[in-house]
């Protein structure tokens, strides 16, 4: 069954005129007959009582009226959804970002990449870099957005894939300001409570190789948490449980709050790069022009 087939029966049962209901489907009436003719025939049913003025579904098809009608929405939706979807998937980026860059600079990376292309469908992924990687070496991600060590290696093999840094941010230690000098006192003593990142994910890594392995020469270090998520880290250090290194990005709007205090006259902070990566090998004309956009060095996400 046709949707046009549906509408036709539903012109004619809701105008009750043949006359009608074609001028109502923008055909002749002589087409219109005919149609519903060939229907009729299709069918092996005739579906509408002609001797009685105004015309009239016949009783087998008037109770089957509400499910033609929703018969014909549901069709309608489907076409609509999709045309939608066609649209969608030639006019769609996926972009996969580090968890911590999806909850502080994705909103950014969107509205930079808008700029250019700005009726394009975004698809945001979050993952840890590992799995950063690994969507983008499969297919599964057009551009991956992840953090690196300023001057370090990283597991972008450039033989494959090509990557522009589009900014920098920092690690920051912060605290809630009514803990200060419980924090101060604890570094009287030698000892500094922290939030910990886990040791198999980067931000893990980025601390112990620049922070952690220079504070344990002094202080003794006790990881009260540990999580992997920086909006935890930033709650836990609001809360007062232990300092904690949040992406300056996050943390700037509760410092400048006066609700968190920075540490950084007092604890080392963790510099680290943005960059875009995608791999090398042919694209589309939108993920170029999505990705010249977000790797131009004259709109760095932080300013510099």
């Amino acid at each position: 069954m046709r949707l046009e087939w549906l509408e036709d029966i539903l012109a004619v049962a809701q105008t009750g005129s043949f006359i009608e209901a074609a001028e109502r489907r923008f055909v002749t009436q002589s087409a219109f007959s005919r149609r519903i003719q060939q229907i009729e025939q299709h069918i092996g049913v005739e579906l509408f009582d002609r001797t009685r003025k105004p015309v009239q579904l016949r009783p087998t098809t008037e109770t089957q009226r509400s499910r033609i009608e929703e018969l014909a929405e549901a069709l309608r939706q489907l076409v609509g959804d999709l045309k939608q979807g066609a649209k969608l998937s030639a006019n769609r980026i996926v972009i996969v970002s580090q968890h911590a860059l999806t909850a502080t600079m994705s909103a950014m990376i969107i509205e930079r990449a808008q700029r250019t292309a700005p009726d394009a469908f975004f698809r945001l992924r979050s993952a840890n870099l590992d799995e950063c990687l690994t969507q983008l070496f499969s297919h599964q991600a057009d551009i991956a957005v992840v953090y690196r060590l300023p001057g370090s290696s990283h597991p972008v093999r450039t033989d494959f894939v090509e990557s522009v840094v589009i900014g920098r941010e920092q690690l920051v230690p912060v605290l809630a300001r009514g803990r200060v000098d419980w924090f101060l006192g604890c570094l009287s003593a030698g000892e500094l409570p922290f939030v910990a990142y886990p040791a198999d994910v980067f931000l893990g890594q980025a601390m112990e190789r620049t922070v952690l392995a220079r504070l344990r020469r002094d202080l003794r270090l006790e990881a009260r948490v540990e999580t992997a998520l920086t909006f935890a880290s930033c709650e836990m250090a609001l809360a007062g449980v232990a300092p904690a290194w949040v992406p300056t990005s996050l943390a700037r709007r509760p410092i400048e709050e006066g609700r968190l205090a920075d540490l950084s006259d007092h604890l080392p902070s963790c510099d680290l790069e943005v960059i875009v990566a995608r791999l090398l090998g042919p694209r589309s004309e939108l993920e170029e022009q999505i990705w010249l956009e977000l790797a131009d060095r004259s709109g760095r996400l932080d300013g510099s």
